[in-house]
């Protein structure tokens, strides 16, 4: 008599165990090889960014100056910020605060109405201040180191 041979129920449950570990080695191996490759350059990128520099502004009282003109009186109520280069240039506008705000004043009282109206004029006006407020304060010393000038506040009456 003549046998046949049967398959044991163990092959078929060994054969996908197998193809199951080769696939999740496959796996760990590939996420280590990106890890290697991609992972520190990720880090270095992330590292290699610098960080911005936290601004400094001085905050100056709100202004309001009679403005240039015929007929009506008009005026200009201007709140401003100056966006200074550190903190040596912070404590110097505090201590001469009165002078600048005085040319600030002297600065603004020779205007029109009518060249305060456009973005354009707000923003040649800016540049003004900022300029005339970096004048040093007096031979000894350095400018004031402003960087920007925004408005907070700007109202023309």
């Amino acid at each position: 008599m003549a046998t046949t041979p049967t398959a044991s129920p163990a092959a078929p449950r060994s054969s996908k165990l197998l193809i199951g570990l080769l696939i999740g080695v496959s796996l760990l191996a590939a996420g280590a090889v990106a890890y290697v490759f991609v992972g520190p350059k990720a880090a270095q990128t992330e590292a290699a960014k610098p960080v911005p520099e936290k601004p400094i502004f001085v905050t100056l009282e709100p202004f309001t100056v009679n403005l240039q003109g015929e007929g009506r009186a008009k005026f200009l109520h201007v709140g401003m910020a100056l966006k200074v280069s550190g903190e040596p240039s912070k404590a110097q506008i505090t201590e001469f605060m009165p002078e600048l705000r005085s040319r600030t004043l002297m600065l603004l009282s020779n205007r029109s109405a009518d060249s305060l109206v456009s973005p354009d004029d707000k923003a040649k006006l800016s540049e003004e201040i900022r300029t005339e407020l970096n004048r040093p304060l007096n031979k000894d010393l350095p400018e004031q180191g402003i960087t920007s000038v925004a408005f907070n506040t700007f109202v023309v009456q």
